[in-house]
């Protein structure tokens, strides 16, 4: 009844996140075990349960006992927790100085101007014009027995859409520093992000969701257009970046279609199987049925090679490069219940969006089944999830 009131009723109208992880940290607190003399609930057994016998005298000296702070361990977290909260703290207080400092240079510094041409320029030179599309569409037409023709399509003309924005925004932003065209309020608060090293708003709305700073944001457009255009000129790719989506719920989608389409079988009856491809492996062609994805950061745990597992992370080894992944699609597949930890996949570290007109998640992009030793408990305490793009 607790564990039903509190799960279900007082905090999932609170939780906007993962309600699988609250719920399992509640289990972890409401169950039968906690009755015993001798339970922990945590592995150092620092939290534990009193004797059947204690007073009230007993509970207040246990409860002045314990940390000041509380241990990761606590909630089920790994150690490495302590050394993210630190890292999100200390960032928040830098954005906030970097809000207040000056705006003009000083002591023969350059202007917030000169500083702002400078980025512009850089950035103008470095970001490439949009695709011709009417080439991309020749190359790549759409085919019923081959939907990634329309992925590709679909995903240049979202590149395109921001590119056309960047090289107008900017150019408008040279202009209205040089005094040709009114600074309007639109540029004004653009020139400050593009000063502080961070994604104007306006580009930000019409691009993927990032949190990497502007420098950072740049370089990985130019690896995403890179892997675009190497799609369109090379043809269909052996193995898939999948954090170089635009929108990676279509390419997965595109991807059971394929199958689908081939087999004359429905698409609501078929799901992905999981396969780790071994780190020795090399990939040299596309596989028969499905599709090789590569790309993904693994946080709250690692992959172990040797034991083809789930692991514990190592002290201080916050991020891990997920090797490649092969989805296999299978009609009336039966989900394991065990071996497995279905692993949530975002496209960022927020791990929160807002559901779009298609239907899809703004950032939640799929389950994916890991092989695990552990109990699904265990991982969903350590908050482990597979990231297509970290902050930096």
């Amino acid at each position: 009844f607790l564990y039903s009131k509190a799960g279900k009723q007082w905090y999932q109208r609170r939780v906007r996140g993962d309600r699988r992880c609250i719920n399992t940290i509640l289990h972890g607190f409401y169950n039968a075990h906690v009755l015993n003399e001798d339970h922990k609930f945590s592995e150092s057994g620092t939290y534990h349960q009193l004797p059947h016998d204690a007073i009230y005298k007993d509970y207040l000296r246990y409860i002045k006992s314990l940390p000041l702070n509380d241990s990761p361990e606590l909630f089920g977290l790994h150690e490495n927790a302590n050394m993210t909260y630190a890292q999100n703290e200390t960032f928040a207080i830098l954005d906030k100085f970097l809000l207040m400092q000056a705006k003009t240079g000083s002591s023969g510094g350059r202007s917030q101007e000169e500083v702002m041409e400078d980025t512009a320029k850089q950035i103008l030179a470095r970001v490439p014009q949009p695709f011709n599309i009417a080439e991309v569409m020749e190359r790549h037409p759409v085919l019923y027995e081959e939907s990634m023709n329309t992925v590709l399509q679909q995903e240049i003309i979202l590149y395109n859409n921001l590119l056309h924005l960047i090289h107008s925004s900017l150019n408008d932003l040279l202009k209205a520093l040089k005094g040709l065209v009114v600074m309007s309020d639109a540029l004004e608060t653009m020139s400050t992000a593009v000063f502080n090293n961070c994604v104007p708003s306006m580009w930000a709305n019409k691009a993927y969701p990032s949190l990497k700073p502007l420098a950072s944001w740049v370089a990985d457009l130019l690896q995403r257009l890179e892997f675009v255009s190497n799609w369109n000129e090379s043809g269909i790719p052996n193995v898939f970046w999948i954090s170089g989506f635009f929108f990676p719920q279509a390419f997965i989608t595109g991807a059971l279609q394929n199958y689908a389409r081939k087999t004359s079988i429905s698409i609501d009856t078929i799901s992905f199987n999981y396969a780790v491809v071994p780190v020795s492996e090399e990939i040299k062609e596309k596989p028969d049925t499905g599709c090789y994805i590569s790309g993904l950061f693994l946080e709250g745990a690692r992959w172990s090679n040797e034991e083809h597992t789930l692991a514990e992370s190592r002290a201080k080894e916050l991020f891990t490069d997920m090797p490649v992944i092969r989805l296999i699609p299978i009609p009336d597949r039966v989900a394991p219940t065990t071996g497995v930890y279905v692993c949530p996949v975002y496209k960022t570290l927020t791990r929160a969006g807002t559901l779009s007109t298609t239907g899809h998640s703004t950032n939640f992009v799929m389950p994916l089944e890991l092989p695990s030793a552990q109990p699904q408990e265990h991982w969903i305490k350590r908050a482990v999830a597979l990231i297509c793009a970290l902050d930096y």
